[in-house]
């Protein structure tokens, strides 16, 4: 066999490979598109939930280091309603939006705010949930009736957080916004508050009357602030089938039994669609 010959032969068989390979590809992809993104979730069984686990009470880690909370509570029975299991997975909250592109996770669930720019960016659950932003404090004699009041305090609370927002759209914010400092997390407003250097922390409900029972609750609220599941933009169908779940959880009484075991048999927080 001359060198010709076999320098046709090795071309013929590199090229049958790329074919190979090519076809292989285009056929994955295929598959991939023709499926919905619930029929994504359905063939792996498994719905990944992406969370900060140090939001108490709605999803964080108990003495024994395990992942607890309202939402975990509620997502688990949305897992028994649609026949899948749920995964729980601590993320970066910053990330969130990235560890959805990636499919990382396939939602994310833990108490988040319903906003119009993650209503763009996310495919939403219905409202399931009605927070509240408050007023708390150390200080028994505070007590905040109108926002106005607000500049003769020093204000504590988290960035980036739905707290922050309601004081920023609040009508009386220029009068108390030098007053307002920001911390990483909830749990540093609250030692520097009890240290004296601020008055009040602006906080959600949920989170403050949990975790700091404590304190003092002034009369006057923010705004109410709706929690909502996030899933990846375009995953109507998956977002469809969570929705008829929560709708049957919150209809047969489950919702209510979760809601009473993590917020004193209060069940006023709970939505129904």
């Amino acid at each position: 066999m001359n060198r010709k010959s076999i320098r046709n032969k090795i071309i013929m068989g590199i090229s049958l490979c790329l074919l190979i390979s090519i076809s292989i590809i285009l056929t994955g992809c295929g598959q991939d598109k023709s499926k919905s993104d619930w029929e994504y979730i359905k063939d792996k069984g498994t719905l990944v939930v992406g969370l900060d686990d140090t939001f108490a009470p709605m999803g964080f880690r108990d003495e024994n280091d395990e992942i607890v909370g309202f939402d975990i509570d509620l997502a688990k029975a949305v897992g028994e309603e649609l026949g899948i299991k749920v995964e729980f997975k601590p993320i970066d909250w910053d990330a969130k939006d990235g560890e959805l592109k990636s499919k990382k996770i396939d939602c994310v669930w833990n108490g988040m705010s319903w906003t119009k720019d993650r209503d763009k960016s996310m495919s939403l659950s219905y409202k399931y949930m009605n927070n509240k932003i408050i007023v708390m404090s150390a200080d028994n004699n505070i007590n905040i009736k109108d926002s106005s009041e607000l500049s003769n305090y020093k204000i504590s609370t988290q960035a980036d957080s739905s707290a922050l927002d309601g004081l920023k759209a609040d009508k009386n914010y220029d009068k108390f916004k030098d007053n307002i400092k920001e911390y990483k997390d909830y749990a540093a407003a609250y030692l520097d508050m009890k240290a004296g250097r601020v008055d009040v922390m602006v906080i959600d409900k949920v989170m403050g009357e949990y975790t700091y029972p404590e304190l003092k609750t002034s009369d006057y609220i923010f705004m109410d602030d709706f929690y909502a599941v996030g899933f990846r933009k375009g995953d109507k169908e998956l977002t469809a089938k969570v929705n008829e779940a929560l709708k049957m959880i919150m209809d047969n009484g489950k919702g209510k039994e979760i809601s009473q075991k993590w917020f004193k048999n209060d069940d006023s927080f709970i939505v129904k669609e």
